[in-house]
C-alpha cells in the first residue's frame, strides 16, 4: 500500500502539534484547601479519564491517513484467444469412391493370384472419401475458436459451407457430401479448388482483422482440368494464405509425375506442408498434425491501477469519534483536571 498525497501527512502532524500546545497551554482547574496536608501522599487521576482524549487523537489520525488517499496496487492480466479462418477443400472427382488402403494392403500382403487359392477375408474398407470426411469431422472438432468452411470440387469447385464458428452445422454439411454431390463430373480441377478457397477467405474477411488463414486441401490425383494450382499457389501466398496438402491414397505413379512433384514443392516453398496418406490411420494423422501447426493467436496484455483502500481509515476514524463522543457523556470521563 502506498499514499498518492503523502504530503497531506505534513499537514497532518501540524495540526496535531497545534492540539498539543493548545492542550498544554490550556488553563488547568485546581482546588486549595487548609488540610491538604492531612492526605497522606499524592493522589493521581486514573489513566482511564483519559481514553477519550486518546480516542479523539487516533480518530484525527486515521482521518488524516484516509485524506493522503491510501491505494493498493493492482495488477490485472487480460487474455485475448484470436483463432484461425480456415477452409478445408475437399476433391469429389470419381476415383474419392475407391476404397483407401488397398495399395498399402497389397505391399504387405502381395497381389493376389488366380487359382493361388482361396481369396483372404478382409474387412470392407472405407472409400477414399469417407475416410476423408471422417478425418475433417474430427479435425474440426479440435478447432475451437476457429471460423471453418467447406468448398468441394471436381470439374469445377462449389462452396458447400462458408466459414462459420458453428461447428456443427458444417459437420451437417459434411455428412451431406457424397458420391452424387457432383453427379456428372469426374475430373479433378485442384487449382480451381484452391481459387474459390482463396476468394471465399477475402470475401469473409472482416476489416481490420489479424485473423491467421489456412487452407487444407484433400486430394487424390493430380490436376486434369482447369487453372494451374502451382500459380493459384503463388496467389494465396500473396495474400498470407498457407495451404497444405494431403494426398489421399496417391498412387506412386501419380505421385512421381513431374505435375505433382512441382505442386509438393510449390506447397513446401510457401510455407505449408504435404502429407501422404494411404490409409485412414495416415489420414487421422496428418489431420492431427495440420491441427497442431495451426494454432491461434494469444496476447495477453496486463494493466496496473491503484485501488483506493480510503475505508481502511475513514471509518476506525468515524468509529473512534463516536466513541469519544459517547465516552464524554458520562459524568466519570468529564472535568478532567
Amino acid at each position: 500500500m502506498h499514499f498518492l498525497r503523502p504530503d497531506y501527512g505534513w499537514w497532518l502532524l501540524g495540526a496535531l502539534a497545534v492540539l498539543l500546545v493548545i492542550r498544554w497551554k490550556r488553563p488547568r482547574r485546581y482546588a486549595a484547601s487548609t488540610t491538604v496536608g492531612w492526605i497522606d501522599g499524592a493522589s493521581r487521576a486514573s489513566l482511564l479519564r483519559r481514553v477519550p482524549s486518546l480516542a479523539l487523537l487516533a480518530a484525527m489520525t486515521f482521518a488524516g491517513l484516509g485524506f493522503m488517499q491510501p491505494v493498493l496496487p493492482f495488477a490485472e492480466a487480460e487474455v485475448k484467444s484470436r483463432g484461425l479462418d480456415l477452409v478445408m477443400v475437399l476433391d469429389l472427382s470419381s476415383s474419392m469412391q475407391e476404397p483407401i488402403g488397398v495399395q498399402a494392403m497389397q505391399r504387405v500382403t502381395g497381389p493376389i493370384v488366380e487359382g493361388s487359392g482361396p481369396r483372404p477375408i478382409r474387412p470392407p474398407l472405407k472409400t477414399r472419401l469417407e475416410a476423408t470426411k471422417d478425418a475433417i469431422k474430427s479435425f474440426a472438432a479440435r478447432r475451437r475458436g476457429d471460423r471453418l468452411g467447406l468448398v468441394v470440387f471436381s470439374d469445377n469447385a462449389y462452396v458447400v459451407c462458408p466459414l462459420s464458428a458453428d461447428h456443427d452445422y458444417l459437420r451437417r454439411y459434411i455428412d451431406m457430401v457424397d458420391g452424387e454431390t457432383l453427379r456428372g463430373e469426374g475430373m479433378t480441377a485442384v487449382g480451381e479448388g484452391l481459387a474459390l478457397a482463396n476468394y471465399l477467405l477475402a470475401r469473409q474477411a472482416v476489416g481490420g482483422d489479424t485473423r491467421g488463414r489456412v487452407v487444407v486441401l484433400f486430394t487424390d490425383g493430380e490436376t486434369n482440368r482447369g487453372r494451374d494450382p502451382v500459380e493459384v499457389l503463388g496467389q494465396s501466398d500473396a495474400a498470407g494464405i498457407r495451404v497444405h496438402v494431403v494426398g489421399v491414397d496417391l498412387e506412386a505413379r501419380v505421385r512421381q509425375k513431374p505435375e505433382v512433384e512441382r505442386l509438393v514443392a510449390s506447397v513446401r516453398r510457401y510455407g505449408g506442408r504435404y502429407f501422404d496418406a494411404n490409409t485412414v490411420a495416415d489420414l487421422d494423422a496428418a489431420s492431427r498434425t495440420i491441427d497442431g501447426i495451426e494454432k491461434g493467436v494469444l496476447t495477453s496484455k496486463v494493466y496496473l491501477r491503484d485501488v483506493p483502500v480510503f475505508q481502511w481509515f475513514v471509518i476506525p476514524a468515524l468509529v473512534c469519534l463516536a466513541l469519544t463522543l459517547a465516552l464524554y457523556t458520562i459524568p466519570h470521563f468529564t472535568d478532567l483536571t
